[in-house]
């Protein structure tokens, strides 16, 4: 896919900084085996993102970044719900399939639970899942970069997922309420995530159930799956039920579809 390639390596590009702290453009070419005005091109890019400094022949990480620690206190909330979510939903995800995964907490702890899986291909506008599966197959859509999201957003995301039908869609959400529907903070949620895939799943801890987001994004019966934890109360899980097939993620282990998967009544 378009920018994929180039996305991938400053992604690789911004890892070997992190660990080394500063290198030169020499030695960041002969790393990725491209010229050296490829990196140059690239290390604008990242100074344009805020994410180095430019150096003498070269450039450094820049360092405390606060965008990130934003996200990085994102996904730290719930993580335990988060992670059991993240579990139950690599599990639905079956060999030969492709996936397509959006830029969320929730989904970034289900791509560790898909780490070594290359039986799969995964398309994504999320640096952060990009990085936990170098292994895999995965594909990058364009975009511009955001730092305090780790993903990439704008039309070139848009046009990337309106060319992709894929299995399955695993999405989150900041919020979701029998008014509204599920809902968002962010207003450059990509939408058209939705027609990406023949089946969406939406993955989103107990906590945002019952609550609601600035913008609306679905409504929830555009939702063929949700998968929650068990922290969810009674009687909401009750009324979602009847909307749309529910997954109970608890820390037991691996549901099995007789217990956990409640279908719309």
């Amino acid at each position: 896919m378009k920018g994929s390639s180039s996305n991938k390596r400053r992604c690789g590009i911004m890892t070997v900084l992190s660990s080394r702290g500063s290198m030169s453009v020499a030695d960041l070419a002969n790393q990725f085996s491209v010229s050296e005005m490829t990196v140059r091109r690239d290390l604008h890019e990242l100074e344009e993102a805020g994410r180095v400094i430019r150096t003498p022949g070269g450039a450094a990480i820049r360092r405390a970044i606060t965008f990130e620690r934003d996200y990085t206190e994102r996904l730290q909330k719930m993580a335990e719900a988060k992670e059991m979510i993240g579990r139950e939903a690599a599990l639905l995800v079956k060999a030969g399939e492709s996936i397509v995964m959006d830029s969320g907490t929730t989904t970034h702890c289900m791509a560790r639970h898909l780490r070594g899986r290359n039986d799969v291909v995964v398309i994504t506008y999320s640096l952060s899942i990009l990085d936990d599966l170098q292994s895999a197959h995965v594909e990058l859509t364009g975009g511009v970069y955001r730092p305090r999201s780790l993903d990439l957003v704008g039309s070139g995301v848009r046009e990337s997922l309106a060319k992709i039908c894929a299995n399955k869609v695993f999405f989150g959400a900041a919020a979701i309420s029998f008014e509204r529907g599920v809902t968002v903070n962010d207003p450059e949620a990509q939408r058209v995530l939705l027609k990406a895939g023949m089946e969406r799943i939406l993955v989103l801890d107990s906590s945002k159930v019952e609550t609601e987001a600035l913008y609306h994004f679905c409504n929830i019966s555009d939702c063929d799956l949700i998968i929650t934890d068990s922290g969810i109360r009674p009687e909401s899980l009750r009324r979602l039920q009847r909307i749309t097939k529910v997954l109970v993620a608890d820390e037991k282990g691996p549901a099995t579809p007789d217990s956990d998967v409640h279908e719309a009544s």
